[in-house]
């Protein structure tokens, strides 16, 4: 590790087979603590390159639990980079229930909130959800509740390696970049949230080497997500667009419209105010504007007021909430 460090304190970089090797030994337990974030700090310096957040794709992906067998589902993954230092209450997670209540297959990768107060994990965590990496039990939950969780330390000891590393830095790392390309299940289909625009640059040339569909968004004031409180932005395989909230009918929000609290038990008296359709407005359209955009890259015929209309649905008749009942039932 002392040559490698040195080579990227000399402003060198990584190929891809280099950075495979890397995060492959970091889950083999061979560096340190202190040697890892060294690495990691590395890369909040500097931009990574393509070779190596290709090489640490390949690395995760390759030391990954073997989850194939649930690929028959065509599932989407509906997630944010993070990292963008927001602290918005659990925007995608929420969506990935309302997709599921629209009637699609959704596999959520998530983890615990390295850069928030709540992450995915956290939110589930709260409501009594027992994480698992059981092929038979995340079948069970994607056939009766068209969602499974899938905690990501379960499935890739690198990610459990590092995990307490991440959070104890407290900042934005290439994890939080990592974590929406290596889902074990690898999904064809993704909503990625990023925080600028280079990023979305990097995610786009990414999946056009991917086969699968995609939809990249940002919010111009730098939400790894849709926010209506700026104009956002939208790449998939339909094109690149910009939109204003007023597009979707929606009004501008202020951030602090998004906020997820201070607590995990915050953020989740939040989640369960969407669920329960007693949320403030800005918290339930923000949903629904994440939710609508999944729905067209699972169905890139739909028009967009249908796919909005349909999250809508979902959400105000209570379908949401009786999905997120279902699959506590079968996650407890």
């Amino acid at each position: 590790m002392k040559d490698i460090l040195n080579r990227l304190f000399e402003h060198q970089y990584l190929n891809r087979e280099e950075a495979s090797r890397i995060l492959t030994q970091m889950a083999e337990g061979i560096y340190n603590e202190s040697q890892i974030a060294a690495f990691i700090s590395v890369f909040l310096m500097r931009n990574i390159s393509i070779e190596e957040f290709l090489g640490f794709r390949d690395a995760l992906l390759n030391l990954c639990k073997d989850v194939s067998p649930l690929q028959k589902y065509n599932t989407i993954d509906i997630v944010g980079t993070g990292g963008d230092n927001k602290n918005t209450f659990n925007i995608s997670t929420l969506s990935s229930f309302v997709v599921a209540s629209a009637g699609y297959k959704v596999a959520k990768h998530g983890n615990y909130g390295a850069t928030s107060v709540s992450g995915a994990s956290n939110v589930m965590e709260q409501h009594g959800v027992k994480f698992t990496s059981d092929l038979d039990r995340l079948e069970r939950s994607l056939e009766e509740a068209n969602i499974a969780y899938l905690h990501a330390p379960l499935f890739n000891d690198a990610l459990k390696v590092v995990a307490p590393i991440r959070k104890s830095l407290g900042v934005r790392t290439f994890f939080n970049m990592l974590g929406p390309v290596v889902n074990p299940i690898r999904p064809k289909r993704n909503v990625l949230g990023v925080f600028n625009l280079k990023m979305a640059r990097l995610y786009y040339y990414i999946y056009q080497n991917m086969d699968c569909d995609y939809t990249i968004v940002h919010s111009l004031d730098g939400y790894d997500e849709i926010s209506l409180t700026d104009k956002f932005k939208t790449i998939s395989k339909l094109g690149e667009y910009l939109y204003s909230p007023e597009d979707l009918g929606f009004d501008f929000y202020k951030p602090m419209d998004l906020d997820g609290g201070q607590t995990a038990e915050e953020a989740s008296r939040i989640f369960d105010n969407v669920l329960n359709n007693t949320a403030t407005l800005a918290q339930k359209n923000v949903v629904i504007a994440n939710s609508a955009f999944a729905i067209q890259t699972v169905k890139p015929n739909l028009r967009l007021e249908d796919c909005l209309a349909q999250a809508k649905e979902a959400l105000e008749s209570g379908k949401t909430k009786k999905t997120f009942q279902k699959f506590l039932e079968l996650n407890n």
